[in-house]
């Protein structure tokens, strides 16, 4: 009969606990994943919309 290999259980607790947590950062890039340049140049692309939006309205004059 052989004996298995020897595991030092604190190493691989540790190991596992990275491995999870890769995963769940990895889950959390794909759904919130952008940057802070993207999410800035984005709101920058919507404020230009509104504006160009807002200068072709057309007021009749009529407040009711």
């Amino acid at each position: 009969m052989t004996m298995g290999e020897i595991v030092n259980l604190k190493r691989f607790r540790k190991r596992n606990e990275r491995e999870q947590a890769a995963k769940h950062a990895e889950t959390n890039r794909a759904r919130f994943g952008r940057t802070k340049s993207e999410r800035a140049a984005e709101a920058m692309r919507t404020k230009r919309a509104d504006e160009i939006l807002d200068q072709h309205h057309i007021d009749d004059g009529d407040a009711s």
